[in-house]
């Protein structure tokens, strides 16, 4: 649905910290699946950890907030600009239920649950093949820089 260059329109992230790899699925206003393909390449495993690489929890999060950002914009029909930033306006009920390694395939499934001045609420569940790996309530704004 979304490749690569595509999404590196649409989000300002980049190495190493832009988490989404490819949009699987996007239902407009609705919801959206993306992935993420962990690499033992990453720089986060030099120190998470030296003797047993897992991929962060935040991080995990990160790559749902980056994805609900991308159902955002294509809600709204809009193409952020320099000027446009996507912020974090909240986390609810985060829970991690199983390590990310490398080799493991995030993916990211997002529902838009509410969206009302200027704030839209998500639920976010990442998994890596059946099970579970995080969800979460995300919260996020986007805001206008100077």
């Amino acid at each position: 649905m979304m490749d690569i260059h595509q999404i590196l329109k649409q989000l300002p992230h980049r190495y190493p910290f832009l988490l989404v790899d490819r949009v699987l699925e996007v239902d407009k206003g609705k919801s959206i699946k993306a992935l993420k393909n962990v690499s033992m390449n990453e720089p986060q495993f030099t120190g998470h950890f030296p003797h047993r690489p897992v991929f962060p929890g935040v991080l995990m999060l990160e790559a749902m907030a980056q994805t609900a950002a991308l159902l955002a914009f294509d809600t709204l029909g809009v193409t952020p600009d320099d000027k446009t930033v996507y912020y974090f306006a909240g986390i609810d009920g985060a829970r991690f239920k199983r390590p990310v390694e490398p080799g493991d395939q995030l993916v990211m499934d997002v529902t838009l649950e509410r969206m009302k001045a200027g704030i839209f609420k998500f639920k976010g569940v990442t998994r890596v093949g059946d099970e579970v790996a995080c969800e979460a309530e995300l919260m996020c704004t986007m805001r206008t820089i100077a």
